[in-house]
């Protein structure tokens, strides 16, 4: 990583001392086990604290996986694979024609035609009317009997959308914001529409070309001893006890939606490409219009997260909207935050998270392992508070 004194990147190091005291808290209180925080400004790392972790562990990301998932699949839309409106269906013809589940049981249920095919953008936006196999309700309990999205099951993404046939959507494409396997179709197409494991695709066209070393689904017996401890919240103290999430061995099912690994110093350099407007060091991932059309708002309307979301997902706070893979801040006031307009964020099950802010080419990362994220969800908003007051030019 570049290293860099904060103040010659115009960030004030009094401050960031205080991000230092402020995560480092958490962790001797006993609510986290350990924490990793960088702040890089154009480019540059002018922040990289470590507190229980070092600096080359190995952090399940979960849902930040969304973002990586999200770019690949743009990376094929840059080459006129396919178009935003496209139905899903034209692809992945198993989907098609899915009704929408109208009410009942997981044992006796009714269906309505619904008012449209899911679209790409559907996917890329989380408005496909899919849900993810966790949630307790009827739908839910079918994508568990039908084996949807089993990620410590045999299957690949390939089985997963012939088991969707059998399940009806939430809604009607479109209508709703609900946080599910979307983005693990966004893997499938990836592809049907390339010929390439989702694996491979993601290797060639992000991984080798940003030098994202330790980036993958799995962790080979080299690097073990570098993957972080996994920990569920728990009464008492420390407020967590250890978790059994072994990422230890190849998978069949490479989640789009939740199924990388990687290092702080892999997902600086993927960010650092999409604020250098698709490019770093040399090497164009994707045009810089590609990535303005990724991080702007995509909800039907102009519409927030919270208008209409109806399930909760890593955040859902007012005055975000959400583009292609991403968060994005449309009104600081409705957000209550000092976080600049136009920056994107998200964020994974194990508490991490990250954002990027384009008008301040700031990003700002954080790593731990704590499930699940809503137990200390407050701390995003703290980050934000400490890192952007750190911004002085």
């Amino acid at each position: 990583m570049n290293r860099c004194e904060p103040g010659e990147v115009g960030l004030s190091a009094d401050r960031l001392a205080d991000l230092t005291r402020l995560t480092r808290r958490y962790v001797d209180e006993g609510k986290l086990p350990g924490v990793l925080t960088l702040v890089a400004r154009h480019g540059r790392v002018a922040h990289l604290d470590t507190y229980g972790y070092a600096e080359d562990t190995i952090f399940r990301i979960y849902s930040m996986t969304k973002p990586i998932a999200s770019v690949a699949l743009m990376t094929l839309y840059e080459q006129g694979a396919f178009l935003l409106e496209d139905p899903v269906a034209d692809y992945l013809p198993a989907l098609r024609g899915r009704p929408v589940f109208a009410g009942g049981t997981a044992d006796h249920y009714e269906v309505r035609p619904a008012a449209r095919e899911m679209t790409v953008l559907d996917l890329l936006r989380h408005t496909s009317g899919l849900i993810a196999r966790s949630y307790r309700t009827p739908l839910g309990e079918l994508y568990r009997r039908h084996g949807v999205a089993d990620m410590a099951g045999d299957s690949d993404l390939a089985a997963t959308v012939d088991r969707l046939a059998g399940v009806p959507l939430a809604c009607d494409p479109g209508s709703e914001w609900i946080y599910g396997i979307s983005t693990d179709l966004v893997g499938r197409l990836c592809e049907v529409l390339s010929g390439q494991r989702f694996d491979d695709l993601l290797a060639e066209r992000i991984f080798r070309p940003l030098g994202m070393t330790a980036t993958g689904f799995s962790v080979g017996p080299a690097d073990k001893d570098r993957l972080a401890a996994a920990y569920r919240a728990a009464d008492g103290m420390p407020r967590y006890e250890p978790l059994d999430d072994p990422y230890e061995s190849s998978r069949a099912y490479l989640s789009g939606a939740a199924g990388l690994v990687s290092t702080a110093r892999d997902y600086h350099r993927f960010a650092s490409m999409l604020l250098g407007g698709g490019e770093l060091d040399g090497v164009r991932v994707l045009g810089p219009r590609t990535v303005d059309l990724m991080t702007i708002n995509h909800l039907p309307g102009g519409a927030e997260i919270n208008q209409i979301g109806t399930h909760g997902g890593e955040t859902r706070p007012a005055g975000h909207g959400f583009g292609l893979g991403f968060a994005v801040v449309q009104d600081r006031a409705r957000a209550e935050t000092v976080a600049t307009p136009g920056e994107y964020s998200w964020g994974g099950a194990l508490s991490t998270c990250f954002f990027a802010s384009p008008a301040d080419d700031l990003f700002v990362l954080f790593l731990t392992q704590l499930r699940p994220s809503a137990t200390y969800l407050r701390i995003r908003r703290e980050l934000r508070s400490i890192a952007y007051a750190a911004v002085v030019d």
